[in-house]
């Protein structure tokens, strides 16, 4: 079970900068862009378990000393895009941890099975049909 995004705040790190995001002259002035920093493997909400299923799934989002990167720059509020920035993590380490149901493996029917071999034979008498006659 994944705690709360605001669980988190303690192990994040927020870095601000300037968007180029919508803000007129605003943009020139205001740092409103946020880059959420979140170190995985120093996480103490997550177990070793957690963790570990979470460097598989998101490698690619990872960077080579494991911090993983969100940056939120949607609006023109600092604070909108934290609450965003932190949102994107939340979502981010709840897919990561999601466990698909393993596939059970099925046979098909015999009536199934009947009928798609009914159906090639008729397709391939339909092509044989169709075939010149010397």
């Amino acid at each position: 079970m994944l705690p709360p995004a605001n669980a988190f705040l303690p192990e994040i790190n927020f870095q601000t900068s300037r968007s180029s995001g919508p803000g007129g002259q605003n943009v020139n002035k205001v740092e409103s862009r946020v880059e959420l920093r979140f170190v995985l493997a120093d996480s103490q909400l997550l177990s070793a378990e957690q963790k570990e299923r979470l460097q598989g799934k998101l490698r690619s989002r990872l960077t080579a000393e494991g911090v993983l990167l969100i940056t939120a720059q949607e609006d023109r509020s600092q604070l909108r895009n934290k609450d965003i920035a932190l949102r994107k993590l939340h979502e981010l380490l709840r897919q990561g941890l999601h466990q698909d149901k393993p596939r059970k493996a099925t046979k098909p029917s015999k009536s199934a099975v009947r009928k798609r071999l009914e159906t090639k034979k008729k397709d391939g008498e339909k092509k044989a049909s169709r075939r010149r006659v010397e």
